[in-house]
């Protein structure tokens, strides 16, 4: 094989998994699937932007005549209970089985639906993430997260899940366009801001070059983001304490991604982007964080033209109210206690319970403008 690689392993016992990150690694995907293959089935799970992209080059270095391609429209309302339905039944009707074998092959709502479908299709089969966009090689397609949305909100009807194998082609990235980079960059940047202020430091500096997929940049945001994830999935796999800190801003992004209806207006990584700033200016009212810390962080959201709340459609900012209520049924919460990630300071992100409901109210009433 002349493609060159690194492998990063998330140690979970018998669940332990390798990430496969470098440079040509599609063409030569057969090598590095045909280990987890128990049975004679494929599927390929996909969605339409990257079947007319890539589909031809993995489908011919998997080199199966048994393959099964399942090409879903794409969009965040392609994680639902109604496309869950029909991947499910088209599986049943090829009579896949638990040893055969599901491909996630896209960017995180193929990951998360893929993997879903794996959890509960005959009570578990295989998969594994082939991620073709920054946000999911940095974020989504490690740890085992699957889930859809549901009217209610996001991902909250899901299951922990572990794949097989992630396998990280960065060429893949050279097709995305700008705006979905920048969106992926939002969760490269959240692990500088939880508990690395060193790589925030470096990102401040060579941020625009991983946005732009200049190739050693790129490549050292990829590897540092996934080794920082698999580092803490390794502590806390079902998120009962330090994972947590992984949705930093995701609490204020999902409620902004469900007020815009998920219909591709908002990506997931620019709800992130906001709700990552909210989370720091919601930390300095509650006297938590210095300003400065907040300024830090809009100078550099600004200075790459990532997106904070004012940017966003009015859809998803006008209701304070729906955000609020969005909120309360995040699935981080306990009952009638509100959890939020806040932060005291770039780098010092924490788990905050029982946040006092009207302060966020009013802080919601008055972000922004």
């Amino acid at each position: 094989m002349s493609a060159n690689w690194d492998t990063l392993n998330v140690d979970l016992g018998a669940r332990s998994y390798p990430i496969h990150i470098g440079s040509g690694l599609l063409e030569h995907a057969y090598q590095f699937v045909c280990p987890y293959l128990q049975g004679d089935k494929i599927a390929i799970i996909t969605d339409e932007t990257i079947a007319a992209l890539h589909m031809p080059e993995l489908h011919a270095a998997l080199k199966g005549d048994d393959i099964t391609e399942i090409i879903l429209p794409p969009g965040e309302g392609t994680k639902s209970f109604a496309v869950l339905e029909d991947v499910l039944a088209k599986l049943l009707d090829a009579n896949f089985s638990r040893s055969d074998t599901l491909i996630a092959f896209g960017g995180g709502v193929i990951g998360d639906l893929t993997g879903f479908a794996a959890s509960v299709l005959k009570r578990g089969c295989n998969f594994i993430q082939i991620p073709t966009t920054l946000l999911a090689q940095v974020d989504s397609s490690v740890g085992g997260k699957t889930a859809i949305n549901v009217p209610a909100g996001k991902n909250l009807v899901g299951s922990f899940y572990q794949p097989k194998m992630v396998l990280i082609d960065t060429d893949v990235l050279s097709t995305l366009p700008a705006r979905q980079m920048k969106a992926g960059y939002a969760e490269v940047l959240k692990y500088g801001l939880i508990n690395d202020p060193g790589f925030y430091n470096w990102l401040e500096k060579e941020g625009a070059n991983v946005i732009s997929g200049k190739p050693d940049a790129l490549a050292h945001a990829i590897a540092t983001s996934c080794a920082a994830k698999a580092a803490i999935v390794r502590q806390d796999e079902r998120e009962n304490g330090v994972r947590a800190l992984l949705n930093f801003g995701h609490t204020f992004a999902h409620a902004l991604e469900g007020c815009a209806g998920y219909d591709g207006s908002v990506l997931h990584g620019e709800a992130v982007s906001a709700g990552m700033l909210m989370a720091f200016e919601f930390s300095h009212k509650s006297g938590l964080c210095k300003g400065q810390d907040v300024e830090r962080l809009r100078g550099h959201l600004k200075r790459l033209e990532m997106p904070v709340f004012d940017d966003l459609p009015t859809k998803a900012t006008a209701d304070r109210r729906a955000l609020f209520e969005y909120m309360q049924r995040d699935k981080k919460n306990k009952g009638a206690a509100m959890n939020l990630i806040l932060a005291r300071g770039i780098g010092q992100a924490f788990a905050a319970p029982n946040v006092e409901q009207s302060n966020l109210q009013s802080f919601l009433k008055k972000v922004g403008g």
